[in-house]
């Protein structure tokens, strides 16, 4: 079982190093950029939300999620539509790979979007080349829509709990 817990400026140096590592460096292009988000997540990035993931209390990942409106991005027009967010995972340690955490994060993850009212829907556009986070979003209920490239999960409005 896994902790999400909110990222603080003591994280930074563990979060740079996985950043670095291959298995990660090969889907975190421009780890500056990450670096600087993190660094500035109380401040410039504020509307993102940055989480180290903890196993048994150790650091093991990071994950984030943020409302999509906040964003640069338009997400292939799902942003235009409102109520769109998305995410971002990665496991950090090599010996924590392929053992289920990221099916964890993902959740974890979708339940804390859920407590927002406007939350209608998740988007996410790993690259095409990372099966394993490609298969991760479709075990997690996401539907891949193939007009766009964009993997969705609608948030379930019965199931949402408030803060």
């Amino acid at each position: 079982m896994i902790v999400l817990r909110q990222m603080k400026t003591d994280d930074l140096p563990l979060f740079k190093s996985w950043l670095h590592t291959p298995h990660v460096a090969k889907w975190y292009h421009d780890p500056q950029d990450w670096i600087d988000e993190a660094e500035k997540q109380d401040s410039d990035f504020r509307w993102l939300h940055h989480f180290m993931v903890e196993h048994e209390g150790r650091p093991v990942g990071f994950c984030q999620y943020y409302a999509c409106e906040d964003s640069d991005e338009l997400w292939e027009g799902y942003t235009a539509l409102g109520g769109s967010y998305s995410i971002d995972y990665m496991i950090g340690e090599t010996d924590c790979l392929r053992r289920g955490f990221g099916k964890e994060i993902v959740m974890a993850l979708t339940e804390k979007i859920m407590n927002h009212d406007d939350a209608k829907r998740i988007v996410v556009q790993p690259e095409p080349e990372n099966k394993a986070s490609c298969g991760l979003l479709l075990s997690c209920g996401f539907i891949f829509d193939t007009e766009t490239g964009v993997y969705i999960k609608q948030v379930p409005h019965d199931l949402v709990t408030q803060p």
